[in-house]
């Protein structure tokens, strides 16, 4: 790792990066040692291993109630043993039409806060929230992560954590000082396929496993141009700021989880590719009226963005973001090795000595053999709803280790290393697509196997 360029802890996400990011790329050895693996505090502590305080009742507080908060607010106050206690949006009224839908269905009513840009700040001195669930745009994910932590919460946060490196860092940091987890609240780390691939993986199913490819491949183009669908246009002016995979770990978290990332195995350097921003200009002028905001953006992503990643243990992952370009919706979902490939979206697989002749077979009868102990448990949990169930999953899952005290599935450690790829990838398209080193966040804790999403059965506490 010596010989490669690093990428400095205070390197930036946006739109002045492209143009000089090579100015703010340090080349001595000091700032490599830095990026790679920065020294604890005094205080500091590894987080790894660190299992949840006991809670009888989890105690839930939301900051965000648009599409995203909004869609996950009843299943926070439906999992057994959880309740939400406050609710917060810059917009009063989504506040308020939060607690009056859980009043509604016999649920507790929650506090209410908003109105203006802090008032997450006031929510979050209340000594009655054990667990703050952030689903604001992606700018506001840092500031108001960090701040649960410092008010001795703990956090699960929507994609991405943050957008910066020395954010990542300063996450990572505040965590370990806190001695609070933040985590990165990934729902489709919970897919009933990615968990039995996952399975699959550690029996030994695919061999050697080699090779990995995952990503966020969805044509958003009609909601990007929506003017009430993503509050202000937020999530389509990111085009225009920066050329960056901006969310590729729906796809990435579990293929990493598949090649136990941060439990033996970790992300080692990164290069990515950009194909040119077409996408968005084409279906503005063919569907957007003249005078329509948009008409005064320019769109600097690309399309395609593709980041190939290596891991320590010699491991590649292909991970790609794609929401401007028309095409069914796919999260690729692949793994391969020595003995076998499974690829989703349709789910197939092929696998030797079950197979041969060089055809694709089904997955569904390995999915049901190899079945996570958290789908047959929850499958038929009238609660499960958005994205196929994983959301309520992934809820269900949260609650529980905080209410028995478990360790979680994911970490901040986690968290980091997969969110990482948004600002490497912006530093690797300036320098024309060459590897950049990746961070270890976890100072040498990724070499010691541990548990993870793989996790053994466990009941929810009575």
């Amino acid at each position: 790792m010596a010989d490669l360029p690093s990428v400095s802890r205070r390197t930036l996400f946006g739109g002045a990066l492209a143009a000089g990011a090579l100015a703010a790329i340090p080349t001595s050895a000091t700032a490599a040692e830095e990026a790679e693996s920065a020294p604890r505090r005094p205080g500091q502590r590894s987080m790894i291993g660190v299992p949840f305080e006991r809670h009888q009742t989890v105690r839930i507080a939301l900051i965000g109630l648009g599409n995203r908060g909004k869609s996950m607010i009843g299943g926070w106050s439906a999992v057994p043993g959880a309740v939400v206690t406050a609710v917060c949006d810059i917009r009063a009224e989504r506040a308020k039409a939060a607690a009056d839908k859980l009043a509604a269905a016999g649920r507790p009513r929650p506090a209410e806060y908003g109105g203006s840009a802090d008032a997450y700040k006031k929510m979050l001195s209340r000594d009655d929230i054990d667990l703050v669930y952030i689903a604001t745009p992606w700018e506001f994910h840092y500031a108001q992560g960090k701040a649960a932590l410092l008010a001795g919460k703990h956090v699960g946060v929507e994609l991405p954590i943050a957008t910066e490196l020395d954010q990542l860092w300063d996450l990572v940091n505040t965590s370990e000082q806190t001695r609070k987890h933040l985590f990165l609240a990934e729902n489709c780390s919970y897919g009933r396929n990615e968990l039995a691939i996952l399975k699959m993986a550690h029996e030994g199913v695919f061999g050697e496993v080699t090779n990995g490819h995952g990503g966020y491949l969805h044509d958003l183009r009609e909601l990007l141009f929506s003017d009430t669908y993503y509050t202000d246009a937020w999530r389509r002016k990111w085009h225009t700021r920066s050329t960056a995979s901006f969310y590729p770990m729906h796809g990435l978290a579990p293929i990493a989880a598949c090649m136990d990332v941060n439990r033996g195995d970790r992300f080692a350097t990164l290069r990515a590719t950009a194909t040119e921003p077409k996408g968005l200009a084409d279906y503005r002028e063919r569907h957007m009226p003249p005078g329509h905001p948009s008409w005064k953006e320019t769109y600097i992503n690309g399309d395609l963005v593709t980041c190939l990643i290596e891991t320590e243990q010699g491991r590649i992952i292909r991970a790609e973001h794609d929401v401007s370009s028309p095409r069914p919706y796919s999260r690729i979902n692949s793994l391969a090795g020595s003995r076998g490939i499974v690829e989703d979206y349709p789910a197939r697989i092929y696998v030797e000595p079950d197979h041969s002749g060089h055809a694709w077979k089904d997955f569904g009868p390995y999915r049901e053999r190899h079945d996570h102990w958290l789908w047959k448990k929850l499958k038929d949990d009238p609660n499960l709803g958005g994205h196929g169930g994983m959301d309520y999953v992934l809820q269900w899952r949260i609650v529980q280790q905080m209410r028995a005290g478990l360790v979680p599935d994911i970490d901040v450690y986690d968290s980091a290393a997969w969110c990482s790829p948004v600002p490497l990838s912006v530093v690797s398209l300036a320098r024309g697509g060459k590897p950049v080193a990746v961070p270890d966040f976890t100072r040498g804790g990724w070499t010691k196997p541990r548990a993870g999403l793989d996790s053994q059965p466990s009941e929810m506490p009575g």
